[in-house]
């Protein structure tokens, strides 16, 4: 199992919001197609056919836990939390 495949499980999940590290977070959006625009210290994401925009914020090494609920809300909408493997 990747990297990638373990954090998009584990936002998946959504058991350890609060232990999603900012920087695997940040690649899994990129691995997803997502592009990334940096203002200040926000990352802010979209993806053609996405409406949502999906903004991150560091906290420390880790990313805020109500922004990772977000990002797993994205996920199921647009039913892209399948891994390879299923």
């Amino acid at each position: 199992m990747t990297q990638r495949d373990k954090t998009l499980d584990e936002v998946s999940r959504g058991k350890s919001d609060a232990n999603i590290r900012f920087d695997e977070l940040r690649s899994l959006l990129l691995s997803l197609g997502f592009s990334e625009r940096v203002r200040g210290s926000h990352h802010v994401f979209s993806k053609a056919g996405i409406e949502d925009q999906i903004n991150l914020q560091r906290d420390g090494s880790k990313a805020k836990p109500y922004q990772v609920k977000q990002v797993r809300s994205a996920l199921i909408k647009y039913h892209l939390a399948k891994t390879e493997h299923g």
